[in-house]
């Protein structure tokens, strides 16, 4: 339990991105409320296994589960993820106490030679780790080789320029954060890729029964971004999206409505068509905003999407 005066504890990954996101959490915190904030970092299993995509392991719960260990035997108070790496659901015992600001939640195209997805020769060699940004490149330039990357960004970088790939795809919050945007040639608006939910958004979790952290935190909550993540989310747990499911879902703020678009992918048949829909409508609150999400997903699925789901 935390008390006035003992430091608040925050579970983190030991990445460079991981941290940049749990001190600027920590200044964040320190600024707001007075407490001394800590750090504990950590090594994930999703940080270990680099051999492999994560939808063949066990999905983005790698990269939390030893956080929340930490949380629930007292070691720390929060843990602070990148929105996107956060399963839809929870184990019981936790919760998502806030969601900040979201950063750029465009995917970039980085590469030393080419300027633009468009520049690629056939067959060129593009990087990502993600089921979902493959599908959709495939949909845009099917005469590429996409190939698997894993690893952390500086990691990803390195093997980009030692030559492995033509170019490679990232998060754009990633690289800003870390003032590596000059290594950005393009940004894909999200009409051409869709990101991923609660891509560029940073979350923080607690212990259920942490009544008083819960309440304080309430403050740091963006709410037009806590609105937007929580639709985005809802069409994955709609879908029981996983991993190894190549779903995209993105909701901005228009005209006072929350329009959200999502797209699914087939994990194997290359062949198979992206499947699409977007659902708006006035959102103010968690509710409405997860309503908007089963409606997409119910769109999905009548378009098909059961037939790649059985395959995740």
């Amino acid at each position: 339990m935390t008390t006035t005066t003992s430091p608040w504890v925050i579970a983190t990954r030991e990445s460079r991105l991981a941290l940049w996101q749990a001190r600027h959490v920590q200044a964040l915190l320190q600024q707001r409320f007075g407490r001394t904030v800590e750090l504990l970092g950590m090594t994930t299993r999703g940080d270990q296994i680099l051999d492999r995509t994560l939808s063949k392991v066990g999905g983005k719960g790698l990269f939390v589960k030893e956080l929340e260990v930490a949380l629930e035997e007292g070691r720390a108070h929060l843990a602070v993820h990148s929105l996107k790496d956060v399963p839809m659901d929870l184990p019981a015992g936790f919760l998502l106490a806030a969601v900040l600001e979201r950063e750029d939640p465009r995917d970039a195209f980085v590469s030393p030679r080419y300027a633009s997805l468009e520049e690629l020769p056939p067959q060129a060699v593009v990087g990502t780790s993600s089921l979902r940004r493959m599908v959709q490149l495939r949909a845009l330039r099917p005469d590429l080789r996409i190939e698997p990357l894993r690893g952390n960004l500086d990691t990803r970088l390195r093997k980009l320029d030692e030559g492995r790939y033509d170019a490679i795809v990232l998060a754009a919050a990633g690289l800003m954060r870390l003032g590596l945007a000059e290594r950005i040639r393009t940004r894909f608006e999200p009409d051409r890729m869709i990101p991923a939910a609660g891509q560029g958004a940073l979350g923080i979790e607690i212990r259920a029964d942490q009544a008083e952290l819960r309440e304080r935190l309430a403050g740091l909550v963006d709410r037009p971004t806590w609105l937007a993540v929580h639709a985005e989310r809802a069409v994955s747990r709609a879908l029981g999206g996983s991993c190894s499911v190549p779903l995209a879902a993105h909701a901005v703020w228009q005209d006072g409505q929350l329009r959200l678009s999502t797209a699914i992918g087939h994990p194997e048949r290359a062949d198979a068509p992206l499947l699409k829909a977007a659902a708006s409508g006035p959102v103010a609150d968690t509710a409405q905003a997860e309503a908007l999400g089963v409606a997409a997903a119910q769109q999905l699925r009548e378009q098909g999407a059961d037939g790649y789901l059985q395959h995740g």
